[in-house]
């Protein structure tokens, strides 16, 4: 079963470059994380979808459905989205799920050409959750360096948290921790 899913997964990101616009690529010190966005910046509208392994067996994915648009942040070049983050997870004999509502802003700095910062937040209540999940909260905060046209650096932190329903009760960090990778631009 792992095999099948690595192997789907090594095979979705080596097609990434024929119906993606970007492809952004993570690691914690316990996870890894391939997240596929499908329109610009310029579009009205972002689908993503991502997958994320976690030490320990712990399988993460995610499907995002954002309206997005340019704005600013007082005189600072800022992309906005607004939406929804399905997520999925499955560890050993716990599962669940949820439908976060949220966005995502990244904000431009004009007088250091190539850096950004972005964060992005969501959150789905019970009544959004599923299987043994019973509420989710999704965070992820960076700081990027474009370093070429077509590609950029990253640091920051990403935490993914859930409550367990009865009879497990309790809070479970799916994903946590300092984060660096890569975007490519296609």
């Amino acid at each position: 079963m792992k095999v099948t899913r690595i192997s789907l997964m090594v095979l979705s990101l080596a097609a990434a470059p024929a119906w993606a616009s970007d492809l952004d690529l993570s690691l914690t010190n316990d996870s890894v994380k391939g997240q596929v966005n499908f329109f610009e910046t310029n579009n009205d509208i972002q689908l993503g979808a991502g997958y994320t392994y976690h030490e320990g067996s712990r399988h993460i994915t995610n499907l995002d459905f954002h309206a997005q648009g340019r704005t600013a942040l007082g005189n600072l070049p800022t992309t906005a989205g607004i939406g929804v983050r399905g997520l999925a997870w499955d560890d050993d004999d716990l599962d669940g799920g949820a439908i976060g509502i949220g966005g995502y802003g990244t904000v431009n700095i004009p007088t250091v050409p190539g850096l950004s910062f972005t964060g992005d937040l969501h959150y789905a209540p019970r009544i959004l959750s599923f299987g043994d999940s019973d509420d989710m909260t999704s965070l992820e905060l960076r700081g990027s360096y474009r370093v070429i046209r077509n590609a950029e650096v990253f640091a920051g932190y990403r935490y993914l948290n859930t409550d367990l329903d009865a009879p497990h009760r309790g809070d479970v960090d799916l994903d946590e921790g300092v984060l660096a990778g890569i975007k490519i631009f296609f």
